[in-house]
């Protein structure tokens, strides 16, 4: 076989980059062309125009080279991509914007230290966040362990029971899936707070955390358990086990990271929650894990919330740091969650 005769597998792939990149480089050329000699102005403008005169030249150019089927296609893909980046892109700026102006206070310092004793107007450096960490994942935790069996049980019931009562309580959880944040917290303030004389406390906060994150996981999980092949169910009954040990046994491990994903989000929806810790957990400067179900507790949304209404910049610094605090958190759960719920490598003799 001779060189020649050798299939150039580069070549479709620079085709593709060059019918991307020459229309790219004419629209911006036609667009600025189109500014410097008319009224228009503007940097968005200037972005959507060109973006629009991309796409026309991008599908024309490879309606001629392959057809009008391909050049649709192209478009798509074009589209889709471009799609993903505006939704990826605002998350990215956000983030990198919160690194950025809370990256120079995220010393060690901040982790161990708390605000009881320090001025309002001290230095960021001056005081820390440890009671509000400590608070938020007391809080989470708690939340999670009231929230999770009643969610997976409703789940179960949903999806492997049902009954007359199905409907209804799907129509509950999806209603509570609506449920405003503050009127969870002014729920839990009006019953354990005022009603049952409980006062405030890190767990009242958890008890709010924990409604808005059942029908989360409750819905959640559902899904997750349709996915489960029905032969399995099937086979489990006919060698003779009950529903409960089917569903105990072989459903629910077998979704076991559809279970860990619902999880995830639950936390996700309620860890930067402010409103309701306003109404149960009210603040604390001071670490108080002893006296979570008994004393006002803080936590990372409400210490965010407190020092970017203080008028101090030093406060407001603090608030940036934070918010990357409460994202390094969150992150952390989700990475530490889906190595768990990998599924695990049979070992092989």
């Amino acid at each position: 076989m001779t060189a020649a005769s050798v299939p150039n597998r580069r070549a479709p792939q620079y085709g593709a980059m060059a019918a991307l990149a020459a229309p790219l480089v004419a629209a911006i050329a036609t667009v600025g062309l189109l500014f410097a000699v008319t009224p228009l102005s503007g940097s968005l403008g200037f972005v959507l125009l060109a973006f629009v005169v991309f796409v026309v030249m991008h599908y024309l150019l490879v309606r001629r080279l392959e057809g009008a089927k391909a050049a649709a296609d192209h478009v798509t893909t074009v589209l889709v991509s471009c799609a993903g980046l505006v939704v990826v892109g605002p998350l990215l700026l956000i983030i990198g914007f919160v690194v950025k102006k809370g990256l120079p206070n995220l010393t060690p310092h901040f982790f161990t230290t708390t605000l009881e004793g320090i001025d309002p107007n001290a230095a960021a450096s001056a005081g820390g966040a440890a009671h509000a960490i400590t608070g938020t994942l007391l809080q989470v935790g708690l939340a999670t362990l009231v929230a999770l069996p009643f969610g997976v049980l409703t789940a179960v019931y949903l999806n492997e029971i049902g009954g007359r009562l199905a409907p209804v309580v799907r129509l509950i959880v999806d209603a509570m899936s609506g449920i405003p944040s503050v009127v969870a917290g002014l729920f839990i303030f009006s019953v354990w707070v005022v009603k049952l004389g409980q006062g405030f406390s890190g767990f009242a906060a958890a008890l709010a955390l924990g409604v808005l994150m059942l029908p989360t996981i409750a819905r959640t999980t559902e899904e997750m358990l349709k996915l489960v092949p029905g032969g399995l169910r099937e086979s489990s009954l006919a060698l003779g086990s009950p529903e409960w040990r089917t569903a105990l046994q072989i459903v629910l491990p077998t979704a076991r990271a559809g279970i860990v994903t619902a999880v995830i989000l639950g936390i996700a929806r309620v860890a930067g929650e402010t409103a309701p810790l306003l109404m149960t957990a009210f603040g604390a400067d001071r670490v108080n894990v002893a006296k979570t179900f008994s004393e006002p507790q803080s936590g990372l949304p409400l210490f965010i919330y407190q020092q970017v209404t203080n008028a101090s910049g030093s406060a407001v610094d603090r608030a940036w740091t934070g918010a990357l605090v409460l994202i390094g958190i969150v992150l952390l759960l989700f990475v530490t969650a889906r190595v768990v719920s990998r599924p695990r490598k049979e070992r092989t003799r």
